[in-house]
């Protein structure tokens, strides 16, 4: 018997038609709400093309930024992973007792609190945590539904520096080996894998790819330390202290120098800065095509339309700058970090010089995927900068390390420290940070304006 004889009473077509239609609305519904694919990329400073650096090569990077909103002015609140991390991901500033170190764990300086994870799975989504997003693997373990660590970073591929001990391991290789033999190929194996199971699912995913290069130590493929001629690569413009800098903003770097190729002290070894740079180079471009990948398959499965994507480096990293290499100072080298968001809806290719601070990452992701905005949160939407890239976002934002604080303005930049310690550098007329103003007087009242910034700043998260 065809289907077009069967006779249905009025009310039955009518009910069936109900629910046809509601059933149709939210499967649209669903469509609307977008996954997220969420690249946290260990010490990547704004090195990259779409940042100007030309004598850089991350083309996938460069094609999401194309594809996006670039933040040219984004800042992390705490130069070292562990806690500028903490902080992000849960929307809180740190404090002089919360997000202090690099070992940080936020189940213990901020227990209970709604994670971005724990939130978005609150509201429907599968949360899948990839390489490194917290420090910690097990740190907010619940906030996930899946939580791959991955293989450790220190990954040596060359035999002779397999099996050595923590102290003597070198700082670098360039192992003649595939993609997928050092840690990022896998992790981008995995991510990819993820990508394909919410494309078949049909429900919202929150993704993350936390690729560690280019962190120490500079591992990647022979093929990406290839596209470089070590010798054109110019060293530091700036290798030397700033002018009148306290001792506070100082370091030994001693991250660098527990690798066995690095003195304890001194400076680095006659042409080792240049391999230094050519690894992080060769990382980034390395961690670049791992990046491509995935912006690959999302386009090969038509998901881009409905996927926000972001990219960041978890703070900034010196590379011979001011004497210092890694990180943990409060040096603009220091906490300066490229920021790239791709959502749907969002024109691409914009920019934005506006300040923003890592912090703004948490309610900026909830107003992309249409939900509310959990009250502990402590940043600002960066979604009307989105919209309107001119738009006027913040006076300043802050950031710290141990015991220092420091407050950034359009022009300024002011760190004090307990200890006495202070550094103020006009970015307008000193964008390197080459001479400290602190102790000049034609600069009290700016420094007056700004230490009441940040005491006002620190007051408010008592």
């Amino acid at each position: 018997m065809s289907l077009y004889m069967i006779r249905i009473p009025g009310k039955l077509l009518n009910l069936i038609l109900i629910l046809i239609a509601g059933s149709t609305l939210i499967a649209a519904k669903e469509e609307t709400i977008p996954n997220i694919l969420f690249i946290p990329i260990d010490d990547l400073r704004p090195e990259l093309g779409c940042y100007g650096n030309e004598s850089i090569i991350t083309p996938n990077i460069d094609r999401l930024a194309a594809e996006g909103v670039l933040f040219e002015r984004a800042y992390c609140q705490v130069p070292v992973c562990g806690a500028t991390r903490a902080s992000l991901m849960t929307g809180l500033y740190p404090t002089e007792d919360r997000f202090v170190t690099y070992y940080t764990r936020v189940g213990e300086d901020a227990p209970g609190v709604l994670d971005l994870p724990r939130w978005l799975k609150q509201n429907g989504y599968t949360t899948i945590s990839n390489g490194k997003v917290y420090h910690h693997a097990d740190d907010q373990a619940d906030s996930w539904d899946d939580n791959y660590k991955g293989k450790d970073f220190r990954m040596y591929l060359v035999p002779e520096n397999q099996g050595l001990e923590f102290a003597e391991q070198v700082s670098w290789e360039a192992a003649d080996v595939d993609d997928n033999d050092y840690h990022g190929g896998q992790l981008a194996e995995k991510v990819i894998a993820d990508i394909r199971r919410a494309k078949e699912e049909g429900t919202p995913f929150f993704i993350t790819a936390g690729f560690t290069k280019p962190h120490l130590p500079f591992n990647a493929p022979k093929k990406y330390w290839d596209m470089y001629d070590q010798d054109a690569l110019e060293p530091a413009a700036n290798p030397f202290i700033p002018k009148g800098a306290p001792r506070e903003a100082m370091h030994n770097w001693g991250e660098l120098r527990g690798y066995g190729d690095v003195p304890d002290e001194g400076p680095l070894p006659d042409g080792l800065d240049r391999i230094l740079k050519h690894g992080y180079y060769a990382c980034t471009t390395y961690t670049d095509a791992m990046v491509g990948r995935l912006l690959d398959e999302l386009d090969r499965l038509d998901m881009r339309k409905n996927t926000i994507v972001i990219l960041f480096g978890d703070h900034g990293w010196q590379l011979g700058e001011h004497t210092l290499w890694c990180k943990h100072a409060l040096f603009k080298t220091s906490l300066h970090a490229p920021l790239i968001i791709s959502a749907p809806g969002v024109k691409g290719g914009q920019r934005t010089t506006q300040l923003v601070e890592f912090v703004d990452i948490y309610p900026t992701l909830c107003e992309l995927a249409g939900l509310d905005l959990p009250d502990h949160l402590q940043g600002k939407s960066m979604v009307p900068l989105m919209e309107k890239p001119n738009a006027p976002f913040k006076e300043a934002i802050f950031g710290r390390y141990h015991g220092g604080d420091s407050v950034k303005t359009d022009r300024y930049q002011y760190s004090e420290w307990k200890t006495g310690g202070r550094m103020l550098y006009d970015h307008q007329k000193d964008p390197m940070e080459n001479v400290n103003q602190a102790a000049n007087p034609e600069y009290a009242e700016v420094i007056d304006r700004l230490a009441k910034l940040l005491k006002a700043h620190k007051a408010s998260l008592n």
